[in-house]
């Protein structure tokens, strides 16, 4: 049986602006089991990368977490103070930023910012272990020892991305949230941060949530999908049903637009439309605009994810 480590009960995060309210995300709902690679995707604004940062109480204000729950373990995490949350950050779980370059500190050397996260979460390591074990972590990610003792500007975006890894890892976290780990990584680079992402899962028992728009990166890791658009959920299943029987008009849009050299395409294939204003979005669901089999239903009304054929789904299609 599954272990659920981390779980999400109908989240909704808003941001209030001066003409209204961002609905970022809205009753979201999924579970995250011990040890899989879970994709969490969507174009840019669909609230995947918001959703990720709730993880760990990182929205900022205006931003808030309306309501819903976040358990980690059972225990809900917008429930636990500040300094719980802190202290789980890194440690339990951790996250590997968009760009690397402005994520580590410019001013220290790579060896003092494996140092300062060592020291934070367990400040009873003497240092000669604290280095033993961040040449360990580096061997393991391809890095030479000497390069801990270099700046981050010093080193290549893909070097660098792998840094990023290894101070997540560094502590051995349950959860590895990856946010757009690629978007900095040339085809070469990225094609080696996924090998390397597949055998620290293996040999870390890591549990990922990778956030990307990236669907071939997906296709390359994740085990289950998350397919969001406007804030909400549109369709969860395998990695396998994704791509080979998407059902959600969406989720075949998505994958419609994935270049394929080995089909004789002329040009490529476009999803028309624009995503929705989350200010005043779409009183039905929320694709409904851009849907090429919309019904009447899906101007009026909402549809919730339901179980369907051992996936979940959010559509008036499959409703019965």
């Amino acid at each position: 049986m599954k272990e659920t480590i981390l779980e999400l009960k109908n989240v909704h995060i808003h941001y209030p602006i001066s003409i209204g309210t961002v609905r970022a995300v809205e009753d979201v709902s999924f579970s995250l089991y011990k040890g899989e690679a879970l994709g969490l995707v969507g174009e840019s604004g669909c609230g995947k990368s918001t959703l990720g940062l709730s993880f760990l109480k990182l929205i900022r204000p205006p931003g808030r977490v309306e309501k819903g729950e976040i358990l980690y373990k059972g225990r809900d995490l917008l429930k636990m103070s500040e300094g719980e949350v802190r202290r789980l950050r890194g440690q339990d779980i951790a996250m590997v930023f968009q760009n690397p370059l402005t994520s580590l500190d410019p001013l220290f050397k790579i060896r003092d910012q494996f140092l300062e996260t060592i020291k934070y979460h367990r400040g009873d390591i003497p240092r000669d272990e604290a280095i033993k074990m961040i040449e360990d972590i580096l061997e393991k990610l391809g890095i030479e020892r000497k390069r801990m003792n270099e700046y981050p500007h010093q080193l290549s975006g893909g070097m660098r991305q792998r840094i990023m890894i290894g101070l997540g890892l560094i502590m051995d976290p349950d959860i590895l949230i990856a946010d757009e780990p690629t978007t900095s990584l040339d085809v070469i680079v990225e094609a080696g941060f996924i090998d390397l992402l597949n055998r620290l899962r293996k040999k870390f028992n890591l549990t990922i949530v990778l956030i990307t728009h990236n669907l071939g990166l997906v296709a390359e890791i994740a085990d289950r999908v998350v397919v969001m658009y406007g804030g909400r959920v549109m369709e969860i299943a395998s990695s396998e049903d994704i791509f080979g029987n998407p059902l959600h008009p969406y989720t075949k849009g998505l994958i419609n637009c994935i270049p394929n050299i080995e089909l004789e395409q002329e040009k490529l294939v476009t999803m028309p439309g624009n995503p929705p204003d989350l200010v005043n979005p779409p009183r039905g669901c929320r694709f409904e605009p851009r849907c090429p089999v919309a019904m009447e239903i899906c101007r009026e009304k909402t549809p919730d994810l339901i179980d369907y054929e051992g996936r979940k789904i959010a559509c008036w299609l499959y409703r019965g």
